[in-house]
């Protein structure tokens, strides 16, 4: 892969580099391998929320490789950690999406930077020779509505879109029929985000999910959950209640570039058993990337 993409992915790790991992590298090449040096590694796993059950198993295991392999020096210490976490996060293989139109439903809470990526996704099929449109479900909202309409247009993407507080469901088939009617290769389907009504939010989308199957048999062909990076293990909550209502095939990690907790990456595979698709390295409308296990560890180690 060129340096320039690496570079892409070193910029968006910024503040997980130099909150924890960087602090890492750093104080493990200063260091002798000792019972302090795993205290205090743990102490930033932790720090960098990578959450207390994923990171005693990687001192653990860690601890296993320097015993079974001999190692003694702290430089062999951080290569192990690189291989270890590379290990701990789950490929991101995307479906194939052969069918004519593909269809993905985006959920996750409110404020998750769901919208936005909603379109950034739409972009980025754009490049990759797909002809996407996009369908505002979230009617609860009208700021969202009004909010994809322009990213939309940012995109050059067509939108579908309802009346405020209409049926999100009734949208949804709206939207598929659109594109079923344009010839159009994917639908992105935006949908509402209330957590604090979680019984309703839940039902609602169930009922998208029961609407686009009837629009499109064997739709959808994916449902992708949006999490907001700078919430850290918090987050993983939220997507525990989306996992019980739907199932869910993979995350969508926005706004990493603005998060100092990139550790979570790896309590994503671990406590949801998902991988992590999709990556917001920026604000911009093509600073979504798709995630890499090496670059993202990479970025947050080295720098």
């Amino acid at each position: 892969m060129s340096e320039k993409f690496f570079d892409k992915w070193r910029a968006g790790l910024e503040k997980t580099r130099k909150v924890a991992f960087g602090r890492i590298a750093n104080f493990l090449g200063t260091s002798e391998l000792n019972d302090e040096t795993w205290e205090d590694l743990e102490a930033l796993l932790i720090q960098a929320d990578m959450g207390m059950e994923t990171t005693s198993a990687v001192i653990d295991a860690l601890r296993r490789r320097v015993n079974d392999l001999g190692l003694t020096s702290t430089e062999e210490l951080v290569t192990a950690l690189e291989e270890e976490l590379i290990d701990r996060l789950m490929d991101p293989q995307l479906p194939d999406f052969n069918e004519q139109p593909s269809v993905i439903i985006l959920v996750g809470v409110n404020g998750s930077g769901k919208t936005t990526t909603a379109a950034k996704l739409a972009r980025a099929f754009s490049n990759n020779d797909k002809t996407p449109i996009l369908v505002a479900a979230d009617t609860y909202r009208a700021a969202a509505i009004d909010q994809l309409k322009i990213w939309a247009d940012r995109a050059n993407v067509p939108l579908v879109a309802g009346q405020p507080g209409g049926d999100p469901g009734a949208v949804a088939y709206d939207g598929i029929n659109a594109a079923i009617a344009r010839k159009k290769d994917m639908v992105i389907i935006d949908t509402a985000g209330r957590l604090h009504t979680r019984y309703n939010l839940m039902e609602e989308i169930k009922k998208v999910h029961r609407v686009s199957g009837k629009a499109l048999p064997g739709a959808p062909h994916a449902t992708w959950l949006v999490l907001d990076a700078t919430t850290g293990q918090n987050a993983l909550q939220q997507a525990k209640a989306f996992q019980e209502a739907v199932k869910i095939d993979g995350v969508i990690l926005a706004k990493l570039d603005s998060s100092a907790k990139g550790g979570m990456a790896f309590a994503i595979k671990a406590q949801l058993g998902l991988p992590v698709l999709y990556a917001g390295l920026g604000e911009k409308i093509d600073d979504l990337q798709r995630f890499d296990r090496e670059a993202f560890v990479s970025g947050i180690i080295e720098g």
